[in-house]
């Protein structure tokens, strides 16, 4: 019988894929998932394809493949779109099939035993027995755990019931991962934008095929309610959904909507999911068990069995672009998919990304717009305060005005947001006497103090110390100060403006688990708190009945950065944080503090014209040919030795391939220089819409002078980050 061979492809840092022989009795297709020696070690692996062109001498030197696995094979659905990723962001194949198979501990599961009446009563009879007999009279198998705790006793009772023979023991299947929402549990009364809305992305379900439609709605327009009815829809079907979320923290109050709306809570993919979970659900999702996933990023590399629709909320949101590893962007790669698999994709916000709105303005998605506020519901009045004019006292942050605001709304028994997207207590500590600045001995960052930790620490690369007793420059005791505010140095400006008043700081570096943020997110929604001070882990998703007005400390934290994206994103964000405010009870109000309230951010926030904001950003993109009107993407080298790196970086530029279309800026020190210990030279890559830019770097990359040492070449495609 002549051998046979196939190529696999493991998850690891290559492009390739290796050959391995299929043993006599083992049947292999393209899709299996395999056991096969990789080094020195058993690797997991997926077959690629069959290769039939193994020439003879080569036959007796192949190894074999170890095992075939219990696991469902990966669909040629999946599969293209591996190759397609790495196509398309220069990623090696092998790391994003990795993320295709994180699937976590796939070990045996623990059983669960459960018990039931079977014999006689015992002999010695105990209130504690006859307690743990009345429970079970119903004839009903319980779990030993849930029978001791109805009839309040130990499991060592339950145990002995057990050896008497009154009790039998029996394994108890494994719990469903999640049970089937029922797309008629809850159907909502919907507005009438809301209704034709709904009706279009039912339709579209109902056709199927590949589209995308932009469902575009003012904050608490009631989004979510729409594309629930597609969900609905889909389920109906018998398809599976995936509703990508950008940030574990939403979804908390999210897992509660969908569960009112459709009795059951859908499955959950993210990086907080414990491994033995994550294995029960990645094997349940391939096995079609799973009818509804809510995840993060990374839940769009599962390998569904029937995948029938795809939402993308907040599409807007930068969390959607994976920045290490294989760089890419988890809304543009949902499309991908969507279109791969042939079925509707959704994307969802108040706020849509400039792409997504020209998009929409010229007819490529459906657009699907709310205009209004669920229930008639107001938006917030929006005003500035002039800093240059009315700022607040030397060495506060929150000025006379905003501060008067918000005692009028604690004294109605309502709630008031801070907004200041910077964490810690200050950006700055420095010495009073010299000037010295602390800063991080591995990057070109200063430390920043958190006063609750007692550590000055980097927001780059983690390194954190204790604030020294004296300057190291100049040797003074007790003449460090802080410059600048963080979101903790506020709460302790609040305390002292608000005396009484009850205070939450939510920053991510202060989560210390995601059921205690989701239990402080509930409180807010409680009304347990007054004041909610916040970074944009406030910003977006979360409904707060009792929250009518939002103070912004720093409206222009986000636009004194070259990014080219800077307005849009400080847009987005402003408005997506002025719009937690009056979404159920009275009116809101927002207040930005701004020392430039002429700035288009400013003055489109103000006239609550979204329109015009977004009309005049089309325009400047489409002078400029930045994104969606032309391509971008960044080289970034780095390495320990600056002279070494820089040289480098500009021998790369000198083999460029040369093109009309093309335009490589640099190469130029990236905006942070260092980042642990390490120099940073960045190249940039201007192209035309169209241009296959993919094709352009691997021609580039294929004539590169070969990184020595530790330098390190980093390919980010459609860049969002431009430190």
């Amino acid at each position: 019988m002549a051998a046979t061979f196939v190529d696999v492809l493991v998850p690891v840092a290559l492009d390739q894929t290796y050959s391995y022989r299929v043993p006599d009795g083992m049947a292999l297709a393209p899709g299996d998932v395999v056991g096969v020696p990789l080094g020195a070690r058993e690797v997991m692996g997926v077959v690629w394809a069959d290769n039939v062109e193994i020439r003879p001498g080569l036959h007796n030197r192949m190894k074999d493949v170890e095992q075939k696995l219990d696991i469902p094979p990966l669909k040629p659905e999946l599969r293209k779109f591996v190759d397609w990723v790495s196509g398309y962001t220069l990623a090696p194949r092998g790391m994003v099939l990795r993320m295709c198979l994180r699937m976590g501990d796939l070990g045996p599961e623990r059983e669960k035993v459960g018990v039931r009446l079977a014999g006689p009563p015992p002999q010695r009879m105990t209130t504690a027995r006859a307690r743990v007999l009345q429970v079970l009279a119903d004839g009903m198998v319980r779990a030993k755990s849930d029978a001791a705790h109805e009839a309040g006793v130990t499991s060592g009772v339950i145990n002995g019931l057990i050896d008497e023979g009154t009790l039998e023991t029996l394994v108890l299947p494994p719990e469903p991962v999640a049970r089937p929402p029922d797309p008629d549990h809850r159907v909502p009364e919907l507005s009438d934008a809301q209704r034709t809305a709904a009706d279009t992305l039912r339709a579209t379900v109902q056709k199927g095929g590949f589209s995308v439609a932009l469902v575009d709605g003012v904050t608490g327009s009631g989004k979510t309610e729409v594309y629930f009815e597609a969900v609905a829809e889909t389920v109906r079907r018998g398809k599976q959904v995936l509703i990508l979320m950008p940030e574990i923290a939403l979804t908390g109050q999210f897992l509660g909507r969908f569960a009112e709306r459709f009795g059951v809570l859908p499955a959950e993919w993210h990086s907080q999911i414990a491994p033995r979970r994550r294995a029960r659900t990645w094997t349940a999702v391939a096995a079609g068990e799973v009818p509804v996933v809510v995840g993060a990023r990374s839940a769009l590399f599962l390998p569904y069995a029937d995948l029938g629709l795809i939402i993308v909320d907040e599409e807007h949101d930068p969390a959607y672009k994976q920045e290490d590893g294989a760089r890419y962007h988890a809304r543009d790669m949902a499309v991908v998919r969507a279109r791969g698999a042939q079925i509707p994709i959704v994307l969802a916000s108040a706020t849509p990304s400039v792409e997504s709105e020209v998009n929409a303005r010229r007819g490529r998605y459906t657009h699907l717009h709310l205009p209004e506020r669920f229930g008639g519901q107001h938006l917030p009045s929006v005003e500035a305060i002039d800093l240059r004019r009315e700022g607040p006292p030397r060495g506060r942050f929150i000025s006379p005005r905003l501060a008067e605001a918000v005692k009028i709304v604690l004294e109605r028994g309502e709630q008031a947001l801070l907004f200041l997207n910077r964490r810690g207590f200050a950006p700055l500590t420095l010495c009073n006497a010299c000037g010295h600045r602390m800063a991080c001995q591995n990057c070109d960052a200063w430390l920043v103090d958190h006063r609750f930790k007692r550590r000055l620490v980097c927001h780059h690369c983690g390194f954190s110390m204790p604030p020294p007793e004296q300057c190291p420059k100049c040797a003074a005791k007790g003449t460090f100060v802080a410059v600048g505010p963080g979101v903790e140095r506020l709460e302790q400006e609040a305390a002292e403006l608000f005396p009484g008043a009850r205070i939450l700081v939510l920053s991510s570096d202060l989560v210390e688990s995601m059921e205690r943020l989701r239990q402080e997110l509930d409180d807010v929604a409680q009304g347990r708190f007054d004041i909610i001070i916040g970074t944009q882990l406030v910003a977006k998703g979360h409904h707060f009945p009792k929250l009518n007005l939002v103070g912004i400390i720093d409206a222009d934290l986000g636009l004194a950065n070259g990014d080219p994206r800077a307005a849009e994103r400080s847009f987005q964000l402003l408005h997506q944080v002025v719009g937690r405010a009056g979404r159920e009870e009275g009116r809101g109000y927002g207040y930005l503090q701004t020392h430039q309230p002429e700035h288009p951010v400013m003055r489109a926030l103000m006239a609550q014209d979204r329109d015009a904001f977004y009309t005049a950003e089309i325009e400047v993109r489409e002078k400029t040919g930045y994104p969606p009107f032309g391509r971008l993407a960044s080289l970034l080298i780095s390495g320990g030795d600056k002279h070494a790196t820089e040289a480098y970086a500009r021998k790369l530029a000198a083999v460029s391939p040369a093109d009309e279309s093309v335009r490589v800026l640099g190469p130029a020190e990236a905006p942070l220089a260092v980042v642990r210990g390490r120099y940073r030279f960045r190249l940039l890559v201007k192209a035309p819409r169209n241009y296959d830019l993919s094709a352009y770097l691997r021609e580039w990359l294929a004539a590169a002078p070969k990184t020595k040492g530790n330098l390190k070449l980093e390919v980010d495609v459609d860049p969002q980050n431009f430190l």
